[in-house]
């Protein structure tokens, strides 16, 4: 690792936002970063090493930042979400049960194995990604609220139950490793939560604020590779540790001024990083020399429409049904582990990533047309 390759990271980068810049496309900013890393890496030009290990433990770095990120967006705090638990939690208690029955029928007609694995996969849904879609659509009411929880529990569930399916045979010891981090977090959130309201937080606030030392970020930096820490010797993937940590800044209310100093390191390198990074380590390749790799992603792209679509039949309009099928986190999350465990075979990982892009797509036009149908907030 060179500062040459990381100017060329920090480049590539940039077509994230050149990609998302148009509002009306509503493409995440993580396809470009994506895009960009398959031209540069493995794939394309072959001008990244993903093998790198300077260049990886940064992108772990990048790992950890955005499922924090994302647990932080998980709305646990709004009164209005959690009165809709209730429905929500029964929506997606039927998805998953859909999702077992598909996950199964894809893994036994590709003979992959991975039935498991593609159950989780299709329950998922991408609260980091879904949220900014209603929030910049103005989408609102009592069916976006229901949706908003069954995704905020679909995302939580799934990220947990991740590292359980992927590696099968070392499950046992994952779920020991997970419920370290877990009960961690918990300790976590009744200690910072007494700190905050006990006002010494508020004095640490003002006075890192005056001296410009950011004590804030450093905290809760020293607290999130902690808990990687803590996930890595207990051979749990620092997914869960992120994802753990920001629910709990969810559940006390991330300040603003944190919020702030997170996205610039996140978003502003770390993030792009790990993506521009798992974009090089991707060989798309692989779906021209396995095609059945290309239906495979068909596949499972298709199948978590189908499966979230037919929750439409409980009473959520179909437009906000394909719009919860969105994801994004988890299928990235999955590749990387499994590409790091060496659990996936040829074309795999790339089909992972292919029916996460369909969903995407459908849940774009799924907006659109739930705006378009009047599931807005009231004027």
């Amino acid at each position: 690792m060179t500062f040459g390759i990381l100017a060329l990271v920090a480049l590539a980068g940039i077509l994230g936002p050149l990609l998302g810049a148009r509002v009306s496309w509503h493409v995440p900013v993580v396809v470009g970063e994506l895009a960009a890393g398959v031209v540069f890496g493995v794939t394309g030009f072959g001008l990244l090493d993903s093998s790198d290990q300077t260049f990886t433990f940064l992108a772990d770095i990048g790992f950890a930042l955005t499922m924090m990120v994302a647990g932080s967006h998980v709305p646990v705090r709004d009164p209005a979400v959690r009165a809709a638990i209730g429905k929500g939690a029964v929506r997606s208690v039927v998805v998953g049960l859909l999702s077992v029955v598909a996950g199964y029928g894809a893994a036994t007609a590709f003979g992959t194995g991975h039935a498991a694995l593609y159950a989780v996969l299709i329950a998922s849904s991408s609260a980091a990604l879904i949220l900014p879609i209603v929030d910049s659509l103005g989408l609102g009411g009592t069916s976006v609220l229901q949706m908003t929880a069954q995704v905020a529990i679909a995302d939580t569930v799934c990220i947990v139950a991740l590292p359980l399916v992927i590696d099968p045979d070392n499950a046992p010891r994952a779920g020991v490793g997970a419920l370290a981090v877990a009960a961690c977090a918990v300790a976590l959130f009744f200690v910072l939560r007494a700190f905050h309201r006990s006002g010494h937080w508020r004095k640490l606030h003002k006075f890192s604020e005056k001296r410009k030392f950011a004590l804030e970020l450093r905290i809760n930096l020293v607290i999130l590779f902690s808990l990687a820490a803590l996930a890595s010797s207990t051979h749990v993937s620092i997914m869960l540790a992120g994802f753990a940590f920001g629910l709990v800044l969810a559940a006390i209310g991330e300040p603003r001024r944190l919020a702030k100093q997170l996205f610039a390191i996140t978003d502003g390198f770390f993030a792009p990083l790990f993506f521009v990074w798992l974009g090089a380590a991707i060989n798309l390749r692989d779906l021209v020399t396995h095609p059945s790799a290309i239906w495979l992603g068909l596949v499972l792209g298709g199948a978590t429409l189908v499966v979230h679509a037919a929750i439409r039949v409980l009473g959520l309009p179909l437009p906000l049904s394909v719009l919860s099928a969105a994801q994004l986190g988890v299928p990235v999350a999955a590749v990387t582990v499994g590409t790091q465990l060496g659990v996936m075979g040829d074309g795999e990982p790339a089909a992972i990533l292919l029916a996460a892009m369909i969903t995407i797509g459908a849940a774009t036009l799924a907006g659109a047309a739930a705006s378009k149908a009047g599931l807005t907030k009231p004027v």
